[in-house]
């Protein structure tokens, strides 16, 4: 007799929590309008949160130690005329951030290190060239200051944000409204999902599609596509029953799908969060309470359903921090920054552990901050991977450099001389001075005790509690 044996894995057992009420952003009006973004971004410094605004379109930006009730008048970013769209933070300045409009516009905006003081309506670099609402921004994964646009005038434009020119534009591609825009690993290939329910690969410096699919998913609904390290795709759709699904593709052929897997009968489109890294897939449906995670592998039937994290309430949109700002020390692998009608929750995804040491099997090398090309190299037709960092001793992120337009050439102002970090992306650690040596073993020293002391602390509480029970017999 075959026995079934359960798939082995290492985030079978990935364990989802809110925080607590204390730790999250209330009292936040977040946008109302119709349209199918996530209404967050987060980094490891803020979270931007797309917020109703009469007279124009706003979104707050707030440091993620800034919990608690967010008071009405706190300063907005609000350079927009209608309202925000989509935002994003740019993955190599944690200062910087884009955002789309239904004015027609995309906006770069420079935050100040210690957050807003004063409103914002006065952007870096405004980018004009769509002629319909712009619903889509994303950055290159790779490249400093390449910028991608999509509006509901059917087109794709990539920009040059230093100079502040459209350099690429991919109007004659898509039929129709394009719902979803991602980049590969290394930023040389685009993966759009359109209302024509056609899913396209394109090449933008050659302006030219790949490999495309009709139908991927055969229902009315919004669709989304990503892609995926290995150079597959994965797509979120509904079928022509209305039942939401899932699908993995081959970027070279798309034939037929690698699986398609049904789920349910909501109507809330899927958003779907990847991390490259351990190969999970975070599916958060608009209107849903639920966030649902799926391994992606090599073995049938390739994208194995992990688990549910369920709440409550409905979400209105998600935020996705990156790897870089997880806390590696409590063994999370990812958060989300989930958004009610009037506040965001953090929620936090775990695997458990009893060890205190890093776990190098959860944490492999990820993405840094450190762009591996300039904007004119990228253009000019050469692609590079992105620069991996370890997280073993916690990031430590250099000074962002302050975004400047000017012809040609993006300048950064001096940075002030400081003593030299040990940052993780050069992998080199300076030797510590004595004295440094001498204070962290006393700190350590400290610490154990006061460990030590909880613990006996602990096994006191439980004999008491056991005489307390045997006397109330």
């Amino acid at each position: 007799m075959l026995r079934r044996v359960v798939r082995q894995s290492k985030f079978r057992h990935v364990f989802g929590q809110a925080v607590r009420n204390d730790q999250c952003y209330d009292d936040i009006r977040v946008s109302r309008v119709t349209w199918d973004s996530s209404f967050c971004a987060v980094n490891p410094k803020f979270v931007a949160i797309i917020i109703d605004a009469s007279g124009g379109g706003a979104f707050l930006v707030l440091p993620l130690q800034k919990t608690g009730r967010i008071d009405k008048v706190y300063p907005t970013v609000c350079g927009h005329t209608g309202p925000v769209l989509d935002i994003e933070w740019c993955p190599h300045n944690d200062l910087v951030i884009a955002s789309g409009s239904e004015d027609c516009t995309v906006m770069v905006w420079q935050i100040p290190e210690n957050g807003l003081e004063n409103p914002l309506s006065e952007p870096v670099v405004v980018l004009e060239g769509h002629s319909k609402r712009v619903g889509i921004v994303s950055w290159h994964p790779t490249a400093r200051n390449v910028l991608l646009s999509a509006g509901c005038d059917n087109q794709v434009i990539i920009w040059n944000v230093g100079t502040g020119e459209a350099m690429i534009n991919l109007e004659d591609m898509h039929p129709d409204v394009i719902f979803s825009v991602s980049w590969s690993r290394n930023g040389s290939l685009l993966c759009t999902a359109c209302k024509d329910k056609k899913v396209r690969v394109i090449d933008p410096r050659k302006k030219k599609i790949t490999a495309e699919k009709d139908k991927a998913h055969e229902g009315a609904r919004p669709m989304r596509a990503i892609f995926l390290a290995d150079g597959n795709i994965f797509t979120t759709g509904f079928s022509r029953m209305s039942e939401r699904q899932l699908a993995l593709w081959k970027s070279d052929n798309m034939d037929e799908p690698i699986c398609v897997q049904e789920m349910d009968t909501s109507n809330g489109v899927l958003l779907p969060f990847y991390d490259p890294d351990t190969s999970i897939v975070y599916l958060c449906g608009k209107g849903d309470s639920s966030i649902r995670y799926f391994e992606i592998t090599d073995e049938a039937p390739f994208v194995h359903y992990l688990n549910t994290f369920s709440t409550k309430e409905p979400q209105r949109g998600m935020g996705y921090m990156p790897k870089r700002g997880l806390d590696v020390n409590k063994c999370e692998i990812s958060r989300f920054y989930k958004l009610h009608e009037r506040k965001c929750e953090p929620i936090i995804m775990t695997v458990p552990r009893k060890s205190d040491l890093f776990q190098d099997d959860l944490y492999p090398d990820t993405a840094g901050p450190d762009p591996t090309l300039e904007a004119e190299e990228w253009f000019a037709g050469k692609n590079g991977g992105p620069i991996l960092i370890s997280l073993k001793d916690g990031y430590v992120s250099t000074k962002n450099r302050d975004l400047k337009v000017v012809k040609n050439v993006l300048e950064s102002k001096p940075a002030p001389k400081a003593e030299p970090i040990s940052t993780v992306q050069k992998h080199v650690s300076p030797q510590p001075s004595v004295k440094m040596e001498d204070k962290l073993e006393e700190v350590l020293r400290e610490f154990k005790s006061l460990r030590d002391r909880v613990i006996l602390q602990d096994r006191r509480i439980a004999r008491l509690e056991e005489q307390v029970a045997k006397v109330a017999m």
